[in-house]
């Protein structure tokens, strides 16, 4: 429901306004969870083998989106997508990644309290732990060191030391709060793009505090504003390096009156140049 939340809430409108021309690619097929046995794959990781089919054809689309010299926009749904979107961006070329979130998503099935893939989208791309070797989840040309995860605010105990094991880079929001969303997101910006072809862009809408963006299935208090959310995408159009973009965990049924998703649209048209004046 989340795609479709967002596109009534005027994304091809706002994508216009920033002067782009979309076309809507449609949704891909996703079997329904009532239909399949949550536990079917390996142990803790819930519903992984639709996680793998679903993610393996959004890769090829964002892959052949790619190829045709037009820049991929992901909708989520929850944020397991994303191993979808890094593995289609770094097929054939060497990619950055901003991680626009309140949480990690650096789990793996032995770590994860939840059993949630949604939670390891970040360590299944880069092939840590239970992912190393996993081709459907591992992005070829992804790097930890061109990895910036930025408001990180709320992980877990074998997450966090899973990712002071890496070389990514985190700025938590007590580096936001202390430094500013510029300074933060260009230093971002400067990791992403270190050496690399492009920089991947996943927004998750529980990066922002939950009174912006309420429509989130796992809100964390403490994000950042409207305005630090815009002014973080318009860096992001400034820097001309954006390869893919993706917008997820837009979920409406948590919503009010839609505003998350309208949220989501304005993010978007931000990232894609829309500005000011």
């Amino acid at each position: 429901m989340g795609p479709s939340a967002i596109r009534y809430a005027g994304l091809a409108g706002q994508l216009e306004s920033a002067g782009v021309s979309p076309t809507d690619a449609g949704d891909l097929a996703v079997p329904h969870h009532a239909t399949r046995d949550a536990d079917a794959g390996p142990a803790n990781a819930k519903h992984v083998q639709e996680v793998e089919e679903v993610t393996t054809s959004l890769a090829d689309a964002v892959s052949t989106a790619l190829a045709e010299e037009t820049t991929p926009l992901a909708l989520g749904g929850d944020h397991s997508i994303a191993i979808g979107s890094l593995v289609g961006s770094a097929r054939d070329a060497d990619i950055g990644v901003i991680w626009f979130d309140a949480h990690g998503d650096f789990n793996t099935p032995s770590t994860s309290p939840s059993g949630n893939v949604h939670g390891m989208p970040l360590a299944a791309a880069l092939g840590i732990g239970d992912f190393e070797g996993a081709e459907w989840a591992n992005a070829a040309g992804l790097e930890a060191e061109n990895v910036a995860i930025v408001g990180l605010r709320s992980v877990d105990g074998p997450e966090a030391e899973a990712i002071r094991d890496t070389d990514v880079t985190v700025y938590t929001m007590s580096d936001i709060d202390e430094r500013g969303i510029t300074d933060v997101t260009n230093d971002a910006l400067d990791v992403a793009t270190d050496g690399t072809d492009g920089v991947h862009i996943s927004l998750d809408l529980d990066w922002l505090d939950p009174r912006e963006a309420p429509g989130v299935g796992t809100p964390v208090r403490g994000g950042v504003t409207y305005r630090e959310a815009h002014a973080a995408m318009e860096l992001v159009a400034r820097s001309e390096a954006m390869r893919s973009f993706e917008l997820v965990e837009v979920n409406p049924i948590l919503d009010e009156h839609n505003e998350t998703a309208t949220l989501a649209t304005e993010l978007a048209a931000s990232a894609f140049g829309k500005r000011i004046l």
